[in-house]
């Protein structure tokens, strides 16, 4: 009877799960266009990919410098807004939800055509340089900088990260900071001493979950600059997506799911690894 009652959820994790996963390793050592029958190539994808393809390349490139760079702002900007409001006591409800709102909606395809309007020619950064008396620029048309408007955009969807943050610093018992108030300890020795020791369980959840969606960013590249310019913010699933569903080369696509897959294991394996040396719990 038991099983009877949970097999909605074998049969949706089995069906929709297990076996698209299983699938797709299978297809990633084949050839397959979307129309015929998968014709078994062996490791020829794979091959193809490390050793004649310089925009799998490029893409790895785009995508380290994306989670690189935008996971670490996402984070220290996540924490500071989370020391914020954790000494705000008036209408903190309020705050905590208007600075989540973006994480809800920033991966939307409505905020990326807003993100894309703000940054474009004729948007409103350039239209308030042009106000001041500076000089405009092609923010998503030059190579140079239209991978950073996606980092900003990425760095702006911090809320998640900030309520978590925020309830572990409310779990930090006050006593711990009145004790150290009496032997002198000032703000910023209670932030080093106290407060960052305490929170690095929570710092190492929010850096992992963080690393993983950097690694799979895909809606800002897809929408606001498709790849481009000179394919300076190709990230990695855009291109996944492009040879599955426009170069109707599932096979390819597949072997480029499972590397990235092998990618984000590593470094999460890594990062729990480091966690020996950085991460205190209470217990030790």
């Amino acid at each position: 009877m038991g099983y009877l009652f949970i097999s909605p959820f074998i049969i949706g994790t089995l069906a929709l799960t297990l076996f698209p996963i299983l699938y797709s390793l299978y297809l990633s050592f084949t050839d397959f266009n979307l129309i015929g029958t998968p014709q078994w190539t062996g490791i020829d994808n794979y091959k193809e990919m490390f050793t004649q393809d310089p925009q799998f390349w490029q893409a790895m490139k785009v995508t380290f410098l994306y989670a690189g760079t935008g996971v670490p702002i996402r984070l220290v900007f996540a924490l500071l807004v989370a020391l914020v409001l954790n000494k705000v006591v008036e209408m903190a409800g309020f705050y905590r939800t208007m600075l989540y709102l973006p994480s809800i909606v920033g991966g939307s395809i409505g905020v990326s055509i807003m993100w894309r309007q703000l940054f474009g020619n004729d948007g409103a950064l350039n239209s308030l340089l042009a106000t001041l008396g500076l000089p405009t620029h092609s923010w998503l048309g030059d190579p140079d900088t239209a991978i950073w408007t996606l980092v900003v955009l990425y760095g702006w969807q911090f809320g998640s990260s900030m309520l978590i943050f925020l309830a572990g610093l409310r779990n930090i018992p006050k006593t711990y900071y009145e004790a150290s108030s009496v032997d002198g300890a000032h703000k910023l020795q209670q932030f080093f001493k106290i407060t960052l020791p305490l929170l690095t369980p929570v710092i190492l959840f929010n850096t992992v979950m963080q690393t993983i969606q950097g690694f799979m960013a895909f809606t800002p590249s897809f929408v606001i600059t498709q790849g481009g310019p000179m394919n300076s913010t190709l990230l990695y699933i855009l291109y996944m997506y492009q040879n599955a569903f426009q170069f109707f080369d599932m096979g390819y696509a597949s072997a480029l799911a499972w590397v990235m897959l092998l990618i984000i294991a590593c470094f999460t394996a890594l990062i729990f690894k480091s966690s020996e040396h950085w991460v205190h719990y209470d217990d030790n």
